[in-house]
């Protein structure tokens, strides 16, 4: 799914078919549904890319050091952006 697209159907209240998991958990992100989107990146544990989701998910969780570990295990660091900028780079980076 391309990025207007997924931003499209974060309008929607049903995620649409045919999303990849990695998509799938940050639909959820995005639309608040932390539990949903932090299933999917724990079902996907030691996948570089999920890693990052579930480290986002601690940072807006506001579990720094639970964060910090995901980011390192993702191979990174928590961005200096705030976690609004740092999904919509996630969005535009999945997409």
């Amino acid at each position: 799914m391309l990025y207007k697209e997924f931003k499209e159907s974060l309008a929607a209240t049903e995620q649409p078919a045919g999303m990849g998991a990695l998509q799938s958990g940050l639909w959820h992100a995005a639309k608040g549904n932390w539990e949903a989107a932090h299933q999917v990146a724990q079902d996907h544990e030691g996948e570089r890319d999920f890693d990052r989701l579930h480290a986002y998910l601690h940072r807006v969780e506001g579990d720094s050091w639970n964060a910090d570990y995901w980011y390192r295990r993702a191979g990174t660091t928590m961005p200096a952006q705030s976690p609004e900028e740092e999904l919509e780079s996630l969005i535009q980076l999945w997409s």
